[in-house]
């Protein structure tokens, strides 16, 4: 609770892998909901399962981030229903995989418009209400190729590093305030990303033990809430992040490409 008001989250891409996963999560602890995503239907499938099961307040807002005007879209609405949010978690995105110059230039800039616009805009709008009422937690999905230039995922991984460093950096600025900012890195995760990403082949996933999306989620929620500015699900993954800050980048840029390409 807020003062007497119940607290409210927001979560983009709410209607599958990750997102779904911290909607269950927030509604298990009374959390009201807005849920974005593109599919009206699945997010209203949704948000009356959680009414019936947990008595909560969800409101469904079917948006194409990949659209640049959605953020103030989302925000107005909210305003002209006087909801305020209280927890904000970026979770939306997408990948492309292929080499650059062979890739579609519009899937990649919508793509740019999901991973690294929309999810700064969002921040921006409603970052100036949770510091006027002195509390709020933002979680911005990463990854750990934020970590490493990603051949075969060049723009998706220059994509997560914005997303880490920018993580990173409001979240020192934000120190005191009672707003905080972490990053969630997970590695490969099952959920339907790898197939959008028409990915399923690459060494990387095919094959590979990977992590389920609920514990990612379970992961990321608990460090949101211990303030953690950065999280690395998975020991596996933790020792990735570490090995490349002592190789040299040549030598991790071939071994990302190796990774990612097919078997």
């Amino acid at each position: 609770m807020q003062g007497n008001r119940k607290q409210t989250a927001l979560i983009t891409g709410a209607s599958g892998g990750i997102g779904y996963e911290f909607v269950k999560l927030f509604a298990q602890d009374g959390y009201n909901l807005v849920l974005v995503a593109r599919s009206e239907q699945k997010l209203n499938q949704i948000a009356d399962e959680l009414k019936r099961k947990f008595g909560i307040e969800v409101k469904v807002i079917a948006q194409d981030l990949a659209n640049p005007a959605a953020p103030e879209e989302i925000f107005s609405e909210l305003q002209q229903a006087s909801i305020k949010i209280d927890v904000l978690i970026n979770n939306a995105g997408f990948a492309i995989y292929g080499l650059f110059h062979e890739t579609d230039l519009t899937a990649e800039l919508q793509m740019l418009q999901v991973n690294v616009m929309c999810l700064t805009h969002l921040t921006k709008l409603f970052l100036e209400d949770m510091l006027k009422q002195g509390y709020g937690k933002i979680l911005n999905l990463a990854s750990t190729a934020a970590f490493q230039p990603g051949p075969l995922m060049a723009v998706y991984y220059a994509s997560k590093a914005y997303v880490l460093s920018f993580s990173e950096a409001i979240a020192n600025e934000l120190e005191g305030t009672g707003v905080s900012v972490t990053a969630l890195c997970p590695g490969p995760t099952e959920s339907g990303f790898q197939k959008r990403a028409a990915m399923e082949d690459s060494k990387l996933v095919s094959g590979q033990k990977i992590m389920d999306a609920e514990t990612v989620a379970k992961i990321g929620y608990d460090a949101l809430f211990d303030n953690k500015p950065v999280v690395v699900p998975g020991l596996k993954n933790k020792l990735l992040t570490e090995t490349v800050r002592f190789t040299p980048r040549r030598l991790v840029t071939k071994i990302v490409r190796s990774m990612q390409e097919s078997k």
